[in-house]
């Protein structure tokens, strides 16, 4: 049976096999440097960093929703959907539904006003599941960011 629940400390190595396992599917495993004590430290010391939620079947995860607060001047609280992941050889039965109703109740109990996230132009599969929520899809904005090392 599925469950969704938060994230545990216990879960870390878990969540990261999952990021890897994205990082693979965006064909860009070299940039994953990530680490579980990494995951550990920020998102479950004294000022968590990010708020997790995990889909577990059969005493197993299989999927995740990451997710974490930004502020938007213009609107105010948004949560921000870093990244919603299930294992491959879970795929198409109903998890990531599961897992984004999950966090859409989350961000609603928590008052945020907007749920945002990025999804890559050649995912299909991706684009098709939000556009089943009205997701809005802006193609004006770019990303930019610095490494700060």
């Amino acid at each position: 049976m599925l469950s969704i629940r938060e994230a545990l400390p216990t879960d870390c190595n878990a969540i990261h096999d999952l990021i890897m396992e994205l990082a693979i599917y965006e064909k860009a495993p070299e940039k994953m440097v990530n680490t579980p004590e990494n995951l550990l430290k920020d998102g479950f010391g004294d000022r968590p960093l990010y708020t997790c939620f995990v889909a577990e079947l059969n005493n197993r995860i299989v999927g995740m929703s990451f997710c974490y607060t930004r502020y938007s001047t213009w609107i105010g609280k948004v949560l921000y959907l870093e990244d919603l992941i299930v294992t491959e050889s879970h795929r198409r039965m109903g998890i990531g539904k599961q897992l984004f109703e999950y966090t859409r109740q989350y961000a609603k109990q928590n008052n945020f006003v907007r749920i945002s996230w990025q999804v890559l132009d050649w995912n299909t599969p991706a684009i098709e599941f939000y556009k089943q929520w009205q997701a809005g899809l802006d193609a004006e904005w770019l990303n930019a960011w610095i490494d700060i090392n």
